[in-house]
C-alpha cells in the first residue's frame, strides 16, 4: 500500500505562486498534492487563515507542518535528486536563517519576485531534464576520443616507440630504477606490462574502437572505463609529448562521463563546477601573472603569430586594427573572469555564459590549431543547457532518447554523491593552489593521492603571452659544408608556406619544438634523441616530418639553428608571396655525428 502524499497549500490568487507550483508538480509527481488555500483551508483548521495568505504551507502525512522557505525545500525533498536542498536547510549553518529572510522579503514583493523569476527562468518554468543533453554529450565525447586515439596512432612510434625520439621502455626503466615499485602508483599505465611497438599501435586502435562504441551507444559505460584507462596509460607513457592541458582535460571529462551514464543530476552539476573551475583558472592565471600584455590589453597583438600552430586565418587576424585586438583581449578576460560565474545562476543566465564561452572558443578555433581542445571545451558547455533548450532537435531523436533514458536509482545517487565529495574539495584546492600557492588543510594530501590519475587537474593557458617567436630549424649535411633544412609538417618553416589546418589532430613533435625554442637545448632532454634518430634515419621519426632532404640515406651531421619568425606584413606578402619573415639568431644545437653520440654512451 503506497504512503499518503504530502499536501502543499498555496495562495490560488497569486500568479507567481502558481508559476512555482506548476514547476514543483512536474518534479514531485504524485508525492505531493497541491491545493489553493481558498478551497483547502477548511480541511486544516489548525492553521490560521493569515498563515495561508502570508506563506505556503506543507502538511506532511504525519501531521507536521512546514511554512515558508522550509516548506519550499521540504517539497524538493519529495523530488528525485533534490534532497540536498533540505539537508542544507537542516544542517548548514546560516542557510535556514538566510533562506527564511529571503522568502519573507520576496513574499512581500510578489511583483518583483515575478519579474525576477521570469527574467531568470523564462515565462514558464519546466522541470529541467538532461536525457537529451547527456545523450548528445556522450556521442560527441566518443567522437573526440576517436580523434584523440587516431591522432596518437599515426605518430606514437615516432615519439615513444623503440626507434622513436624518447622510447617509453627506456623511460619506464629509468622511472623504476629511481622510484622503485612506487613508480607503478605514480605513473599508472597499462604499458608497464608491454611497451612494444605492437602494443603502442594496438592501444591506439583499441582506443579508437572503444570511442566508436560510445558514438553508436553500445556498452557505453564499459567503453568509457576502457577509454579512460587507456588514455591515462598513454599520458604517463608519453612523457613530454603527452603533457598538454588538453590531455588532462580529456581525462577529467572522460572520468566524469563514466558516472554520467548512471543518470544522476549530481554529475551534471559536477560538470558545471568543472567547467567553471577550468575557465576561471584560465583567466585568473593571466591576471595573477601581472604580464603587461594582459594588463595593458595588447596580448592579441602578439598572440596570433606567436602561438604554437596558427591557422591560415591567424595571418588575417593579426592584421586587424589595434582597437579590435585590444577589445578582444578585454573580452577574453571578461568572459574568463566574469561571465563564467553565470554558470552558477539559473538557466537563462547559464545559457548567456554558454554563448559567451562558445563564441570565444569558436574564435580561438578559427585562428589557432589546438586539436580537440576547443572542441572539448565547447562540448562541456552543453551542460549549461537542458533538454528544453534543445526542443528543436528532431522528434525521432528525442523519442528514442526518452525511451532509453535511465531513471537514477538510489545506488547511482549515492555513487554520484560520493564522487562529488571527492572531486569538489580537490577542485577547490586546485583553485586555492593557483591563488595562494599552497594547499587547504587536509586537502593537500587528498589532492596528492589522486593526482596520478589526473581526475582533478590544474589549468591555465597563456598566463604570460610570448611576444617573440623563436623557431628551431634543424639542418643536415653530408660533408659539414652544405646544409639542408628538415621541414616539419605543420610548424613554420619555409617562408612561402602559409600556416595550415590540423584540427583535430595534434602533431605533438611540432608542438614540442615550439616549447623547445623558448628554452635551451640543455633543458630539452628529448632533443638529443631527435638528433640521434635523424642521424640514424629512423623511419618512424622521419614519418613525423613533411619531408627529408636526404632521399638516399641519413646525413653524416645534423645541427639546429635558431631563427626569429614573425608574420610578413601585407606589403611584404604582396611583393614576395611570403607569409613569414625571419632573421637568424644563432646556433641552437651544435653540429653532431653518430660518432659523437657513441663517444657519449657509457
Amino acid at each position: 500500500m503506497s504512503a499518503s502524499p504530502a499536501t502543499l497549500v498555496f495562495d490560488g490568487d497569486c500568479a507567481i505562486c502558481r508559476y512555482w507550483v506548476n514547476y514543483w508538480q512536474g518534479l514531485t509527481d504524485a508525492s505531493v498534492v497541491y491545493r489553493p488555500y481558498q478551497e483547502a483551508a477548511v480541511d486544516f483548521p489548525a492553521i490560521a487563515p493569515e498563515a495561508f495568505r502570508s506563506a505556503i504551507q506543507l502538511i506532511e502525512p504525519d501531521g507536521r507542518v512546514f511554512s515558508g522557505a522550509a516548506a519550499t525545500f521540504r517539497v524538493l525533498r519529495h523530488a528525485p535528486g533534490r534532497a540536498a536542498w533540505w539537508w542544507s536547510y537542516s544542517y548548514l549553518p546560516g542557510f535556514a536563517a538566510l533562506s527564511e529572510w529571503a522568502y519573507q522579503s520576496l513574499s512581500r514583493r510578489r511583483r518583483l519576485l515575478g519579474c525576477l523569476t521570469k527574467f531568470f527562468w523564462g515565462p514558464a518554468l519546466e522541470a529541467e531534464r538532461y536525457e537529451l543533453v547527456t545523450w548528445i554529450f556522450l556521442r560527441l565525447l566518443g567522437v573526440v576520443y576517436v580523434a584523440a586515439f587516431a591522432s596518437l596512432g599515426v605518430q606514437i612510434l615516432g615519439l615513444i616507440g623503440h626507434l622513436g625520439v624518447s622510447p617509453v621502455a627506456n623511460y619506464f626503466g629509468a622511472a623504476h630504477q629511481v622510484l622503485g615499485n612506487s613508480a607503478y602508483r605514480m605513473l599508472p599505465s597499462l604499458f608497464w606490462m608491454n611497451s612494444s611497438d605492437a602494443a603502442l599501435l594496438a592501444g591506439s586502435a583499441v582506443g579508437a574502437l572503444l570511442g566508436l562504441l560510445v558514438v553508436v551507444n553500445r556498452w557505453t559505460r564499459a567503453a568509457l572505463v576502457g577509454l579512460f584507462a587507456l588514455y591515462l596509460s598513454y599520458v604517463h607513457a608519453g612523457q613530454e609529448f603527452m603533457s598538454f592541458q588538453w590531455d588532462a582535460l580529456l581525462l577529467e571529462t572522460g572520468f566524469l562521463a563514466i558516472f554520467l551514464t548512471g543518470g544522476s543530476r549530481v554529475v551534471v552539476w559536477l560538470y558545471r563546477f568543472f567547467l567553471l573551475r577550468y575557465l576561471f583558472l584560465a583567466g585568473i592565471v593571466k591576471w595573477l601573472s601581472a604580464d603587461p600584455t594582459w594588463r595593458n590589453l595588447t596580448a592579441l597583438e602578439y598572440h596570433f603569430w606567436t602561438q604554437p600552430l596558427p591557422t591560415p586565418l591567424a595571418w588575417y587576424a593579426a592584421q586587424l586594427p589595434h582597437w579590435i585586438l585590444s577589445g578582444g583581449t578585454a573580452a577574453t578576460l571578461v568572459i574568463e573572469l566574469g561571465c563564467v560565474f553565470l554558470i552558477l545562476l539559473p538557466r537563462r543566465l547559464r545559457m548567456v555564459a554558454a554563448c559567451c564561452v562558445l563564441l570565444l572558443q569558436s574564435l580561438i578555433l578559427l585562428t589557432g590549431n589546438y586539436n580537440f581542445f576547443n572542441l572539448l571545451t565547447m562540448l562541456l558547455c552543453i551542460f549549461l543547457f537542458d533538454d528544453a533548450a534543445l526542443r528543436r532537435s528532431p522528434q525521432a531523436l528525442k523519442s528514442r532518447v526518452q525511451r532509453a533514458a535511465i531513471v537514477p536509482g538510489r545506488t547511482a545517487t549515492v555513487i554520484a554523491t560520493a564522487l562529488a565529495i571527492l572531486v569538489v574539495p580537490v577542485g577547490l584546492n586546485r583553485v586555492w593552489q593557483t591563488l595562494q600557492h599552497g594547499n587547504l588543510p587536509v586537502l593537500g594530501a587528498l589532492t596528492q593521492a589522486v593526482a596520478p590519475f589526473l581526475i582533478v587537474n590544474p589549468y591555465g593557458l597563456f598566463a604570460v603571452m610570448t611576444t617573440t617567436r623563436p623557431e628551431i630549424v634543424i639542418e643536415g649535411s653530408l660533408d659539414g659544408q652544405v646544409w639542408r633544412e628538415y621541414v616539419f609538417r605543420y610548424k613554420p618553416g619555409p617562408l612561402s608556406r602559409p600556416a595550415m589546418w590540423n584540427i583535430p589532430h595534434q602533431p605533438r613533435l611540432d608542438w614540442q619544438m615550439w616549447f623547445a625554442a623558448l628554452s635551451s637545448a640543455r633543458d630539452t632532454f628529448w632533443m638529443q634523441g631527435l638528433m640521434l634518430r635523424l642521424l640514424e634515419g629512423s623511419p618512424p621519426v622521419l614519418g613525423l616530418l613533411a619531408s627529408s632532404p636526404f632521399a638516399d640515406g641519413p646525413p653524416r651531421y645534423v645541427r639546429a639553428q635558431l631563427y626569429e619568425y614573425r608574420f610578413a606584413d601585407r606589403r611584404t606578402h604582396l611583393a614576395t608571396g611570403y607569409w613569414w619573415v625571419r632573421s637568424a639568431e644563432g646556433l641552437y644545437f651544435p653540429q653532431v655525428s653518430l660518432a659523437d653520440f657513441r663517444r657519449e654512451s657509457p
